[in-house]
């Protein structure tokens, strides 16, 4: 078996869920997502702005969550339940480093039939609402995993929220001189997909332009 099965990762997804759900400020549950050759159980959950904290350190320390893959932030400032929101992505991926043997690296082989308990890889989601407010904010986990650093800066450049004790916070993507308070994917900004329609001129003459050539964002 080269892969772990479908029904050993769904009992480790069903564990790890139903530690979460019983942690304050959780709701948490497992979806059922495909990649086209196999169904993959993810542990998706809910986590209140004041708990995130926690919770993170729980999935570091207890489930041994080593990887966080990337982080989204979205304003919704339409939305009656939220007005921002962060969604991690975060991995379990039971790796561990390979042992060196005078000088050599001496590689892990893995029977995929006796993966358990917290070497079973698996995927989490989480997602941090937050209510109405000027200065959107949640605890930084850029201690906790490395993968956080980047994807901290990129969230708070782009779409303004903060992340609370994050070291070194800076523009990455926008010019290191743009004004405060200016983050572009906030939708009062309204920029569109482009400055200009250059994408759109149909230079090969094919009247082509894609549904959304008109949309405001």
């Amino acid at each position: 078996m080269r892969v772990v099965s479908e029904k050993i990762q769904q009992e480790a997804a069903e564990k790890l869920s139903s530690s979460l759900e019983k942690m304050e400020g959780v709701e948490s549950t497992v979806d059922i997502r495909t990649s086209g050759t196999q169904n993959r159980p993810i542990v998706t959950a809910i986590v209140s702005p004041e708990n995130w904290r926690k919770v993170a350190e729980e999935l570091k320390n207890k489930h041994s969550v080593d990887h966080c893959s990337m982080i989204t932030g979205i304003h919704w400032p339409e939305s009656s339940d939220k007005k921002w929101e962060v969604v991690y992505h975060f991995l379990r991926t039971g790796i561990t480093n390979p042992v060196i043997e005078d000088g050599l690296v001496v590689p892990n082989i893995v029977d995929f039939s006796k993966v358990k308990g917290k070497n079973v890889p698996l995927e989490i989601q989480i997602s941090v609402k937050i209510g109405d407010t000027r200065t959107p904010s949640v605890s930084s986990v850029q201690d906790l995993w490395v993968g956080a650093d980047w994807n901290e800066k990129e969230t708070w450049d782009l779409v303004g929220i903060d992340f609370d004790g994050h070291d070194g916070m800076r523009r990455v993507l926008n010019p290191h001189e743009s004004p405060v308070g200016f983050h572009p994917l906030q939708k009062q900004h309204k920029l569109r997909y482009h400055g200009f329609e250059e994408m759109y001129d149909d230079a090969q003459g094919f009247m082509r332009k894609p549904v959304d050539s008109s949309r405001v964002k």
